[in-house]
């Protein structure tokens, strides 16, 4: 399966990347790489775990683009 992530950095420097279709799907990491390796297994936890509990794998998002 393919995710949408965000990629964002903190004021310490850390990268925090989101899953937005998985509710709570959350990872970060001290590079951008490394982030991106953690937010595969924590996009893999987070759907085992809301398949164990019976809720939706994921929640529809679309992504558009704005120009300001």
């Amino acid at each position: 399966m393919n995710f949408t992530v965000t990629i964002d950095r903190d004021e310490d420097g850390m990268w925090i990347i989101e899953c937005p279709a998985i509710p709570g799907c959350v990872s970060q990491g001290t590079t951008k790489d490394a982030a991106l390796e953690n937010i595969k297994d924590a996009i893999a936890l987070c759907l085992e775990v809301r398949a164990e509990k019976g809720f939706p794998l994921t929640i529809e998002t679309r992504q558009i683009e704005v120009t300001a």
